[in-house]
């Protein structure tokens, strides 16, 4: 689109033709004016082709907006549209200054965080004045830009749809609607309309390719889940099929697994408003986890509101990650990054029988049992093992995201262990080039989690404790200076795993191996940038919710 056409086709509303316009001031901070000038509706033209180089032909650039919103003081109050529409529009300013910056860096897809434009913690009346009517994109093709009247109460997806054509890029964002219900509707709500947590995805012409309505929804009272999973998927010019899902979805398998069954999905958008969780489902470690567990691109937007510990986005790949964690700053995060278009998953991934360093080596003898390990029903005696770790240490038991897990003090420089409850065993080899003055666990649960939401899990957690006692283990931290070099592996009964991996200052890393070796999930990691947080192979038994 020629950059004349992108600056008038600024803002399509219906509010006698004024606009927001952005101004660039000192350091991060942007000075807003109101331009009375009315806007002009011009056709969206194609660019003059051009091609691209090998480089650009194998990457594309994709951005995720980590928005501190605006908030209503009283999501309980009742507003009217008008003043609804006052507070949206001041998230949609912020929205709109980042698709600009991000143009500037030539960015062709953009996501932003769920409850952005709106908020949270409303009840199901008080969010009503908040929520745009949807109409399906799969029957209605729609413009909402240069359609502006075609349907009422669409001001928020007429801004939304503004911002795509003027940054002349792919937006993904998420908003409350509204969609009326019949009586004879089995499922219609008493008061005849349904609401919905959705997210968006609209094309650079600004035309509204799809929307996804969260299926997994968390303490959200003030919406409906479909009756239905939508299983969206959307097809772009610059890398092809992504996938699109929300928050709490993550952990379940409709649809964010279901999705993934299609070989051809190699990206996920996802918007999320997420409470960290340590030491095991903060934020950015599951969202880097899930990229390296299905080898694929993972652009994640989260809310940024640190007193209520939401923060943490990024774009992720198998093997490199951009992320944000910031539980200091109160402003907003830009990301940007050039992806690959087909991501390369880790190596190692397969089987890893070759790959004989010397710790790799006595990993494969103790899986195989052979000279070294006897296995019986219930215990493993390995005769090498116990010259790495003469005196078993005592087995314990500590609350970790409010399940029991049961766990064994690492002690020493090095050595074997090996905890199980339930089906399942852990086992962790490690070598560790000084001792430091922490206590670090090894912890197994096997079973069904029953806090903030019902789904089962079986983990083997590598932790770092909150103190010395054994009941800090399980308890949330950041920091550690321990140094580690270690597999971790269990019999899992799933093939779900997701690997975590944190170090010291929420850094994330890159296993050096994840994969499978007869029957056993393992990670693999050596020489760590910092002291070890988490490392843990987290399993999801779907069948068992």
């Amino acid at each position: 689109m020629a950059k004349k056409e992108i600056q008038l086709i600024i803002e399509m509303n219906h509010l006698a033709g004024f606009t927001v316009c952005v101004m660039s001031g000192a350091g991060r901070q942007l000075a807003l004016f109101l331009c009375g000038c009315y806007v002009v509706a011009l056709g969206v033209h194609a660019e003059e082709p051009r091609v691209a180089s090998h480089h650009e032909a194998e990457h594309y650039m994709a951005a995720v907006y980590e928005h501190r919103s605006v908030l209503t003081s009283d999501p309980l109050a009742l507003m009217s549209r008008k003043e609804a529409l006052e507070l949206m529009n001041q998230n949609l300013d912020i929205y709109e200054q980042q698709v600009m910056i991000a143009a500037q860096k030539d960015v062709q897809i953009i996501v932003f965080p769920e409850d952005g434009i709106h908020g949270f913690n409303f009840t199901r009346t008080s969010v009503y004045p908040f929520l745009d009517f949807m109409p399906s994109p799969r029957l209605v093709r729609w413009n909402p830009c240069l359609e502006p009247h075609r349907f009422n109460d669409t001001e928020v997806l007429q801004r939304l749809s503004c911002m795509a054509i003027k940054g002349n890029m792919f937006l993904v964002a998420n908003l409350g609607t509204k969609q009326p219900c019949h009586r004879n509707d089995p499922g219609c709500p008493n008061d005849g309309r349904y609401q919905f947590n959705t997210n968006v995805v609209f094309s650079n012409n600004g035309t509204l390719v799809d929307r996804y309505r969260k299926h997994n929804l968390y303490f959200e009272a003030a919406f409906d889940a479909p009756l239905e999973v939508d299983l969206i998927i959307f097809d772009t010019p610059f890398a092809g099929k992504f996938g699109i899902f929300t928050c709490f979805d993550i952990l379940f398998f409709e649809p964010a697994i279901r999705l993934l069954q299609d070989p051809e999905v190699k990206h996920v958008v996802y918007p999320a408003a997420w409470m960290n969780q340590l030491p095991l489902l903060a934020a950015i470690q599951i969202q880097r986890a899930f990229a390296i567990a299905f080898g694929i691109n993972f652009l994640a937007a989260n809310i940024h509101h640190p007193t209520l510990g939401m923060t943490g986005s990024g774009i992720h790949s198998p093997r490199k990650s951009f992320w944000h964690h910031d539980m200091e700053d109160s402003r907003g995060h830009l990301i940007i990054a050039q992806v690959a278009k087909n991501p390369l998953g880790l190596i190692g991934m397969q089987n890893t029988t070759g790959k004989m360093d010397p710790s790799h080596s006595k990993f494969l003898e103790l899986l195989a049992g052979d000279p070294y390990c006897e296995k019986d029903a219930q215990e493993v005696h390995c005769d090498r093992a116990t010259k790495w770790n003469m005196n078993a240490p005592p087995t314990f038991h500590s609350e970790m995201m409010y399940d029991n897990f049961t766990l064994v003090p690492v002690w020493g420089k090095e050595g074997y262990l090996r905890v199980c409850a339930n089906g399942l065993c852990c086992h962790l080899l490690y070598q560790r080039p000084t001792l430091s003055k922490e206590l670090y666990a090894l912890g197994v649960f096997d079973g069904l989690h029953t806090v903030h939401g019902t789904y089962y899990v079986q983990a083997c957690a590598l932790v770092k404790c909150g103190g010395l006692g054994f009941d800090t283990c399980g308890q949330e931290i950041t920091e550690a200076t321990g140094r580690f070099a270690f597999h971790l592996w269990g019999n899992f009964s799933t093939s779900y795993i997701f690997p975590l991996l944190l170090t010291s200052g929420m850094t994330l890393e890159t296993p050096d191996q994840f994969g499978w070796e007869s029957d056993y999930s393992f990670l693999r990691k050596r020489g760590l940038s910092s002291g070890l947080v988490t490392a843990a192979l987290y399993g999801r038994l779907y069948e068992r919710d």
